[in-house]
This record gives C-alpha cells, structure tokens and sequence, in this order.
C-alpha cells in the first residue's frame, strides 16, 4: 500500500505560508537545498529542473495531492502543470468547471476516499503538498509528516499547518536533521 506524505515547510509557529498565501519567508537558499534536491527532487516544480539542472526520477513520489490554493500558486506566472513527471490530483469543489491541462485531475468529491483509492494503486509514496485545510481534512490518513521547519515566524493569520483543528494524533519522530541555515527537517511517522 502506497503512504501519504505530508511534506511541506512549515514556520516556528506552524504556518505553511503567510496571510493571503504568502510562502516568500521561507528559505530558498543554503545548505538545506543539496539535501532537497538529493532526496526530495520529485517534490520539486517543473520550472526548477532547468534551472538546477536536476531530475525527477519518481523514486520518491509518483502522484501530488493538493488543494485549489496550493495550485492557484503558480497560476499567474502561467504554471498551470506544475508537476509534470507526477500524477496531479487537485481537490476542489468551487473551480470544478476550470480548464486544466491534461496532466492535472481535479477532484470534486470526498478528498479521503480518493486518498483511499489512490493509496491501493501501484507506485511510489503519494506527496501531500498543500493546503492546510486539505491537509486538516486527510490527518487521519498521513502515514509519514516531514516537515522542513523554517527559523521564520509568520503569525496567526498565516496558513497552519493542519486547518480545521484536526491533527493525526501520536506520530513518532525518525529522522531529524537541523542545517547551518537554520532549517531543521523533522521525519515523523505514524
């Protein structure tokens, strides 16, 4: 059975970004980043590929999971495949009609039954990227949590990390692994 992995930047104060959406806080830069392309490269948009002239090579994760606003991102630089070496599942109920590339499905229903149904299919781990409510609504199903804590604070109306109030009760840390920029990666597992 395939796991569901919550991987995402989270603040001190366990925000995922800033009031309306804003992720420019977290770090992009330093010693952090070697060790993301080295293990988590398939978590990495198509735009930075070329840019690092690195490859996704599906070991890590083979589908992307993520909410409207995780998506809408990259929508006004023209990024509407962000992930295209992935399967792309977007979990919507109000952009239903909305025109999407052939390589990105959206998902009107239940985002737990698809979580189900896509965990018993064949391939690698299936990336949670985003958003908190999304992520609120599927914690009960998140086998592993690897969060890239960020040394920023981005304060109570910014995005948390599990919306609604849910949280997947006890998770056992793993792995966790702090960098000279201040970024510590916390693997957790259920």
């Amino acid at each position: 059975m395939r796991e569901l992995v919550y991987y995402v930047a989270v603040s001190l104060d366990g925000r995922i970004a800033g009031p309306d959406d804003d992720f420019s806080a977290f770090l992009v830069e330093g010693d952090h980043m070697a060790w993301q392309f080295e293990h988590y490269a398939d978590a990495l948009p198509a735009p930075a590929f070329a840019a690092f002239g690195i490859e996704a090579d599906r070991s890590r994760f083979s589908t992307v999971l993520m909410g409207w606003n995780t998506y809408a991102v990259g929508l006004p630089m023209g990024l509407t495949d962000p992930y295209p070496h992935l399967e792309q599942v977007v979990v919507t109920r109000a952009h239903a009609a909305v025109e999407v590339p052939p390589g990105v499905r959206l998902v009107t229903g239940d985002p737990a039954e698809e979580v189900d149904r896509l965990k018993q299919e064949d391939g690698a781990a299936i990336w949670l990227c985003g958003g908190g409510r999304l992520a609120g609504a599927l914690a009960d199903r998140i086998d592993r949590l690897v969060l890239k804590v960020q040394p920023v604070i981005l304060g109570e109306r910014g995005i948390p990390l599990f919306g609604g109030g849910a949280w997947p009760g006890h998770l056992r840390l793993v792995q966790s692994r702090p960098f000279r920029s201040g970024v510590v990666v916390n693997e957790y597992v259920r």
